[in-house]
Parts: structure tokens; C-alpha cells; sequence
């Protein structure tokens, strides 16, 4: 290969230097120029120092040509291949062993230990103990006890974790006043100091709708980040702060030594708090830096993963003991003492309210002995105790905020809308008694669903009415929002407070808003309810996969639409403007700056909230929410005259709002798909899963064919006229593309997991099976869907190329030329070939082949999964070839390999290199 033909000025892009025999310049990429030539040891240099393969000016990879030894042969010698070949099964056959102990000790060892423990613990009897390590020997159930053993690990490595993270938060954020103090509160109790401010119905709504826990700091709130109480009050106005107070008591002896033994007492409780709060006797950051997940696995070939099994068992062993069994036990014999067994084994779920109720009385007793320690002045003892303490009330206020709260709702929205589905509360009794795990998940499912949404409005009301209009819910926006801090700070009683006004005002939302329209709808229309939506096992159509598609492709492509929340927006903006003008609270609730020539009167600006009646307590708290600042911010306001009666009258407005919009909610989508759909099914009942869907998005185009007619009226007719003819050929577009890509493509793909898979699964060789196409078609957009997403997320070929550019086009800009060429073209080719080759084989050559109809059966029912087989042999095949030829090159380059030479870019693209 002849060098690079360089002039006598050319110099190396990177050391500045000429090229000389020994070591010539190249130019191996498009770049020209002074950047033009390099020399091969500097660009080796500078791709070990950059790890990347290219220029990273001009893209162009840089490309080799290996050098060989001259008395390499034109063939490697079969001993060369077949010591290479023993090599390399060697190496395989030893990796293979490896992670097959790997496999067998984190996915049999470890849960089927835990799963065996875990039963011994909980049987109850001497003898289980006893028998534990034939236990663990025995071969029974070994998949269902690993499974078992797989939750029970996941739960003591979820336990692990959040205790780790909560000591990070206590450490960060600072242990409470209680767990400081050395003395108790010297400040008496003030019943003329302002009240709490979550003392106002509803307050933090909005937090405990997305986080189920938090309100912000205000006066008598426990300080937050390590930093001391605002108001000396909040010493004697908290109520586990009192019941936890740091009561170490004083010292009896006389004279002048009792002020300095004082001193060593506060040091010495300081210094301690410092190292409970901060121990790291194990050098825990030491021990993560060196070991990585490939280590503790043993990923890397080595053996040291079994020393972390072993301390795997034990540490989920102890947490099993200590965070199941102990709570476990202490609530069994509480509630066999008080004679509540009857009523616990009742609700379906004995274990977990057993353990919960353990819990409760274990933080009664933590309680009970942190004030001892702290009367006999065990200082850690007491912080110990303390600390203790804080986990637990953490952790019952997870499960009273994320578990309880949206349980609670979920049951009282099915309790509300019973009537809405002609179901009574003994219908769910029964299903509670036939399933009650999957009955409780669901209505906790909707709970959360139903909290999620609510948070979601709260915050679109904050983009649209003036800062400081809900001072009296949480800003979730707000950086120093942090519901652990809180959790850690605030008492219990402040939290079961806060949990009882939520569930009152979540409550009455639901009766305003489901259970009175309900009841409305019934007394105007008696014939409109119930819904129709009754699940038949033996129906042609799945109402299950039907469910699932509305969930999965219908719900997300009209969420997803900008539109929808800029029309919810805007909604409410008319609302508040069209209120805030009939009751002269325009500038109350969006603020002067959208009318500073209209004024509503000529009262002087207001500079706070303040609302007459609700006290200067609450005053008080209310000023101390709008002076943090921050994402709250506030703006003055102009307060009418009889300023609270039309709050009172505003309120009453909201209340009949919420409660037209949801009977039109309730009823308009279902009455127009009802409409639609009598069309085409005539009287038959249809399942309100289609009426629903159809007439939402009837709506939905209604709306937005509404609104853009609005937006084209000011251009004249004639732009009208041109707006109206591309809309609709985009609409054509569309409907083309629709009818390619979520039609015939989703129809093709669920016929084909039906003949493949799920046929020769379901049905015998002496029966016939029958295939429903929208059944097919609503399973075929699920999988297409998963088809879709696992491509995005792969690496990058012709169709996840093709399908980004679909998403990337739009609507507006559909392409459907380069959709069918490029999209559908293809894959409905592909599909329509799997579907009619093996049709074409077993119904047209196998006859002609002259075999018995029992053997013409079993071809036409057995050929799709037989070629489905033989299409992924022939690739595992392919694989094993490529992989052949890897492992040729890779002993012919051991062997003869001597060195390497770059490529220039003009003979790289004259002649292929070899």
C-alpha cells in the first residue's frame, strides 16, 4: 500500500510536525486543510484518549488495514482452528459454570433461604425450628417457595434501603427539636398564640394529593435543614414534641457545681447526638466505592459474591426477625388479650393488620422508654431510642398517607357511583370474599388515580389565578416541599389532623361531584342509568383486552393532545373572570395586572390575604406562608365591599360549577356514542367501554373543529376556504394512515399471535378453532404498541429510523407517500407472508403429498409454530456462523497479526481494504 503524498509544508494535526519515513502523515477522514494530515501514533494517542472511533469534526470514522506475517498461509491449519476452537469452549464452558452458580445463588439460594426462614418464623411451633435445616434441604414446592422468597427479598432489600435514606434525611435535615434538646421546654404553653395553620379545612390538599404527606413551614411548625424553631411557643404547643420531650431532669446537688455539671451534660448530649446521627463504624461510602454491581454479583469471574450471599441471608434473616416477626407477634398477643381475634381474621388481610397494629404499640412502648431514659439520663440510650422511634412513625405515616388515603377514596367512589353500575354494597361483599387482594389493589388503584388527577388541577389552577388566592394549600412546585422532613419533624397528632380534613373535603368532593349527579341523572332521566358494562366470559369480543387498549392507546392519544389542557385552562380562566365580574372579585382572584385601567373600585390595595373571621391566629399563619417567598409569591389585591359574603357566595358558584360539569361529563360522551353506535348496532346492548370512547372523542373533535373555525373567522372566507381544504386532505392523510397503521397492521399482528401461539396452546388437535377479528385487532394494537416501544428502544435500523420520523412529522406535516413506502408497505408485506406461506403449504402442497387426514390436521394446526421454530434456528444459525467467523479472525490475528496501518480516506474510497 503506498503512503500519503504530502508537500514538504504539510505538518501532523496534532504534535505540529512533518512527516518523515519513519513515520509518514496520512489523511484519514474528510477534513482538509491545516487539519488535514496526521501521523498514525498520534491519532492512536488520541483515540485511547478520547474513546471514540471517529473525527469529531467531520463524522468520518477512521478506518484500518491489518499487516500480517509473510509466512502466514492463505488458510489457518484445522490444528490452529480446533486449538482455538477448545479455547474457546473452554472459556465458555468455564463461564457457563460460573453463572450458573451466580444464577443458582441469587435466584435459588437467597429467596428459597429467605422463603423457608420466613415460614419457620411465622409456623409458630418448637418443632419448626428444629426441623429448618431439613427444610431448607427439601425439594417441595421449590418454584412456589422461590417465587415466595423473591417478594420476601425484594420487601427486606426495599426496608434497607429506605433506612439508609432516611438516615441520609435525618442527618441532612436535622434530627428533631426532641432528639436535641437536653432540658424541657422552659417556655409555658400560650393559649393567645396563633394557631396552627392547618387548622384551616383543607389545608394541604394539594400535598397530600401527590405526596400523601407535607404542608409548609409556618409559625409552630417543627424547624426544618437543622435549623431552630422561628416561635419558642412551638416548644409546649407540639404534641409528641411534649410527649418526647428531651426531660433529662436537673441535677439535686448544691452550690455553684450544679451550673457546670449543666454545661457537660449539654456537651456531652451533643456530642453524642452528633455521632448516633452520623455513625459509620462499617465505612460504608469506603466499602461502596470499591465494590461495584459486577463484584457483588459476581459478574466479574470471581468468587467473592458468595461471602455477599452469605451476609445477603443474614441481613435479610435480621430484617425478617426484626421488622416482621417482632411487630408481628407483639400485635398477635395484643389482639388475642383484648378478644379481637374474630374481628381481625374478618377483614381478609389478618397478617398485615396484625403487623400494622404491632407497629403502633411498638412506637407506644419506644415512647414509653424514651422518657424513662431520659428520666434516668441514659443519653443513648435515649437517642437510640428516639431514633427507633422516628422509623417507625415514618413508616406508619407512609402507609397511613400512600396505603390508607387513596384506599379510602377509591372505596368511597365505588360506594358514590354503586347506583351508576345497578350494583349494591352485598355485590361487593361477594367480590371483596372471592377475591379480596385483587379487590382492595383495584379500588387503591382508582384512589390513587382519582388523588393524582386532583393534584394535577390544583396545579393549573396556580398557573391561572393569583399568587396567594390558595395560600391555604401546599405548592408542590415549591423547592423546600420535602413530605420525610416533615414526617420526621411534625407530630402525630398534627398529622392525623391534616389526614381528617383530607379525607372530609376529598369525601365531599366525591358526593358534589358522582354521588348527587348520579342521583340528578336518575331523577331527570330514569332510563339513562345504569351503564352497560357487564364482563361475559363467553362474549366474541374481550371486554378485558378492550379495556386495556382504551387504557393504553385511547386515554394517552387525547391526553396527550396539547390542546386538551390549554381548553381546561382557558375554561377556568373564563370561569374566574366571568365570577371574579359578577362578584366583584376580579382583582381578588387574578390580580390588577390583567386590568389596570378597570378597576373594580376605588378601595385602596390590599397587601395581604387576610379574611375577616377566621381570626388573627390564622391570620398570623396565613402571613407567614405568603412572606417565604419563592414560588408562591403574592400580589395585592382591591377587597370589595362585604368582601366575606362573596367569598361565601363564590364558593356556592364553584359548588353548582363542579356539579353541572360533571353531569355533563356524566352523560354527553355516554349519549353521543350511544347515538353513534345505534347506527351501526342497532337496539342490541353495546358494553359503555364503546360509547364511552366514541363519543369522547366525537367531543373532543367538536371542540377542536369549533375552535378552529374561531381562530380562521377573522382571516376572511377565502382563507377559510384554503384552511378548510388542507384540513381536509390532512384528514384523508390520516385516515389512510390509520387505517394502514392501527387497522390492518394491528389486525395482520394479532391474527399471527393467534395462530402461533395462542391456538395451539388453547385448543386440541380434535377441535376446531375459532378466531374473532376484533378480538385479534384490539390484542394486535397492544402488541404493536410493545412492538413499537421495545424498537424505539433498541438499537438503531431501517424501522426504529422510520418510525421516529413518523412521530417526528406529526399530523400537520404527515408524509404519506414516506409512511406507506417506508412503514406500512413493509411490514404488511412481512406480515401477509407469515400469514400465507404456511396456509399455501399446508392446504396446497401437503395434500398433493398424499398423507392421511390425521397428518393433514396436524400440519395445518402445528405449521405456523413450526416454521416460527425453524425461523429462529436458521437465526440462532446465522448467529453461530458469524460468531464462527469472529473466532477465525481472532486466532488468525493471534497468530499472524503484526501491526495495523491507517487508511487514507481517497484510496478507502477508491478500493475496499482489505
Amino acid at each position: 500500500m503506498s503512503l500519503c503524498a504530502c508537500s514538504a509544508g504539510d505538518i501532523c494535526r496534532v504534535c505540529r510536525s512533518e512527516g518523515t519515513q519513519d513515520k509518514p502523515l496520512y489523511h484519514p477522514c474528510v477534513c482538509t486543510g491545516s487539519i488535514k494530515f496526521i501521523h498514525q501514533e498520534c491519532l492512536l494517542q488520541w483515540l485511547k484518549h478520547s474513546r471514540k472511533e471517529y473525527c469529531e469534526l467531520c463524522k468520518h470514522r477512521f478506518a484500518f488495514t491489518p499487516i500480517y506475517s509473510p509466512d502466514m498461509p492463505s488458510r489457518l491449519p484445522v490444528q490452529d482452528i480446533f486449538a482455538g476452537l477448545v479455547s474457546s469452549v473452554g472459556t465458555a464452558i468455564r463461564y457457563w459454570f460460573h453463572y450458573t452458580l451466580v444464577a443458582f445463588a441469587w435466584l435459588g439460594v437467597v429467596p428459597l433461604t429467605a422463603c423457608r426462614i420466613y415460614k419457620c418464623l411465622f409456623t409458630g411451633s418448637v418443632s419448626s425450628l428444629l426441623t429448618l435445616p431439613l427444610d431448607m434441604l427439601s425439594t417441595q414446592n421449590l418454584l412456589a417457595d422461590c417465587l415466595q422468597g423473591c417478594f420476601v427479598v425484594t420487601c427486606t432489600l426495599c426496608a434497607f434501603i429506605s433506612l439508609v435514606w432516611l438516615r441520609e434525611q435525618i442527618v441532612h435535615g436535622g434530627p428533631p427539636q426532641w432528639l436535641e434538646q437536653n432540658q424541657p421546654p422552659l417556655v409555658p404553653n400560650q393559649p393567645n398564640g396563633p394557631a396552627p395553620a392547618d387548622e384551616v379545612p383543607g389545608a394541604d390538599i394539594n400535598a397530600q394529593a401527590a405526596a400523601g404527606a407535607g404542608e409548609p413551614r409556618r409559625p409552630g411548625d417543627a424547624p426544618q435543614d437543622g435549623q431552630a424553631a422561628a416561635d419558642p411557643q412551638e416548644a409546649g404547643n407540639h404534641g409528641d414534641e411534649a410527649e418526647l420531650d428531651d426531660d433529662d431532669g436537673e441535677d439535686n446537688e448544691e452550690g455553684e457545681d450544679e451550673e457546670e455539671d449543666r454545661e457537660e451534660d449539654a456537651a456531652e448530649a451533643n456530642n453524642g447526638g452528633q455521632e448516633d446521627l452520623n455513625w459509620n463504624a462499617l465505612e460504608w461510602d469506603r466499602a461502596a466505592e470499591e465494590l461495584t454491581w459486577e463484584r457483588m454479583l459476581g459478574l466479574d469471574g470471581s468468587l467473592v459474591f458468595l461471602e455477599h450471599v452469605f451476609w445477603v441471608v443474614s441481613l435479610n434473616t435480621l430484617f425478617i426477625l426484626v421488622f416482621a416477626f417482632c411487630p408481628y407477634h407483639i400485635g398477635h398477643f395484643s389482639v388475642v388479650g383484648m378478644g379481637f381475634e374474630e374481628c381481625v381474621k374478618a377483614s381478609h388481610f389478618d397478617g398485615l393488620v396484625t403487623t400494622i397494629l404491632g407497629y403502633i404499640l411498638l412506637a407506644g412502648v419506644l415512647i414509653v422508654c424514651h422518657l424513662f431514659a431520659s428520666l434516668v439520663r441514659f443519653q443513648r440510650s435515649r437517642r437510640l431510642l428516639g431514633v427507633c422511634y422516628i422509623v417507625v412513625k415514618v413508616s406508619l405515616l407512609v402507609v397511613m398517607e400512600i396505603g390508607l388515603f387513596p384506599l379510602i377514596c377509591g372505596w368511597w367512589l365505588d360506594i358514590c357511583s354503586l347506583e351508576m353500575f345497578d350494583a349494591t354494597l352485598k355485590d361487593r361483599e361477594q367480590s371483596f370474599d372471592l377475591a379480596p387482594g385483587t379487590t382492595m389493589f383495584l379500588h387503591w388503584l382508582v384512589g390513587m388515580v382519582y388523588v393524582f388527577y386532583f393534584a394535577s388541577f390544583i396545579l393549573l389552577l396556580r398557573e391561572v389565578l393569583r399568587p396567594g388566592v390558595l395560600w391555604f394549600l401546599r405548592n408542590l412546585n415549591d423547592p423546600d416541599f420535602n413530605p420525610v422532613q416533615e414526617m420526621i419533624h411534625l407530630p402525630i397528632y398534627r398529622h392525623l389532623r391534616r389526614f381528617i380534613l383530607s379525607v372530609v373535603v376529598f369525601g365531599s368532593i366525591v358526593l358534589l361531584m358522582l354521588w348527587l349527579p348520579i342521583r340528578i341523572i336518575k331523577l331527570l332521566s330514569p332510563t339513562f342509568l345504569p351503564y352497560n358494562v357487564m364482563l361475559y366470559s363467553d362474549a366474541p369480543v374481550s371486554e378485558l383486552s378492550l379495556e386495556l387498549l382504551l387504557l393504553q392507546v385511547v386515554l394517552p392519544a387525547l391526553l396527550e393532545q396539547g390542546h386538551t389542557r390549554q381548553w381546561l385552562k382557558r375554561l377556568v380562566h373564563a370561569w374566574t373572570f366571568t365570577a371574579g365580574y359578577m362578584l366583584d372579585l376580579h382583582s381578588y382572584l387574578l390580580g390588577d395586572h390583567e386590568d389596570e385601567d378597570h378597576q373594580p373600585n376605588n378601595n385602596p390595595p390590599v397587601q395581604d390575604d387576610r379574611i375577616p373571621g377566621l381570626g388573627e391566629g390564622l391570620h398570623a399563619a396565613h402571613q407567614a406562608i405568603l412572606q417565604q417567598g419563592g414560588p408562591l409569591g403574592f400580589q395585592s389585591y382591591h377587597r370589595p365591599v362585604n368582601f366575606p359574603l362573596k367569598i361565601i357566595l363564590l364558593v356556592s358558584f364553584m359548588c353548582v360549577t363542579l356539579l353541572l360539569a360533571s353531569l355533563v361529563c356524566l352523560t354527553l360522551p355516554v349519549f353521543a356514542g350511544r347515538w353513534l353506535m345505534s347506527f351501526w348496532m342497532g337496539s342490541a346492548m353495546v358494553h359503555e367501554l364503546y360509547t364511552a370512547a366514541s363519543g369522547l372523542y366525537i367531543c373532543w373533535l367538536s371542540i377542536r373543529g369549533a375552535t378552529m373555525m374561531l381562530s380562521w373567522m377573522p382571516q376572511g372566507r377565502n382563507m377559510i376556504m384554503i384552511k378548510v381544504q388542507e384540513w381536509t386532505l390532512t384528514i384523508l392523510k390520516t385516515v389512510v394512515v390509520a387505517v394502514l397503521l392501527a387497522g390492518v397492521i394491528p389486525l395482520l399482528l394479532g391474527l399471527l399471535f393467534e395462530l402461533v401461539v395462542v391456538a395451539p396452546l388453547r385448543v386440541q388437535l380434535d377441535q376446531t378453532p375459532l378466531f374473532y377479528p376484533w378480538q385479534d385487532w384490539a390484542l394486535g394494537v397492544l402488541h404493536a404498541k410493545i412492538i413499537a416501544a421495545i424498537t424505539l428502544m433498541g438499537p438503531q435500523w431501517w424501522l426504529k429510523t422510520v418510525i421516529e420520523q413518523v412521530y417526528a412529522n406529526g399530523i400537520r406535516n404527515i408524509d404519506l407517500h414516506f409512511i406507506v413506502r417506508g412503514l406500512a408497505a413493509p411490514v404488511i408485506c412481512v406480515l401477509l407472508l407469515s400469514l400465507s406461506v404456511p396456509y399455501t403449504i399446508s392446504k396446497g402442497i401437503t395434500p398433493l403429498l398424499g398423507v392421511q387426514p390425521e397428518m393433514q390436521t396436524l400440519v395445518e394446526r402445528r405449521i405456523y409454530p413450526f416454521l416460527l421454530m425453524m425461523v429462529v434456528l436458521l437465526s440462532v444459525l446465522s448467529f453461530q456462523i458469524q460468531q464462527f467467523k469472529r473466532l477465525y479472525e481472532h486466532i488468525k490475528n493471534d497468530k499472524y497479526l503484526v501491526g495495523q496501518r491507517l487508511v487514507n480516506y481517497e484510496r478507502r474510497r477508491l478500493s475496499t481494504p482489505s
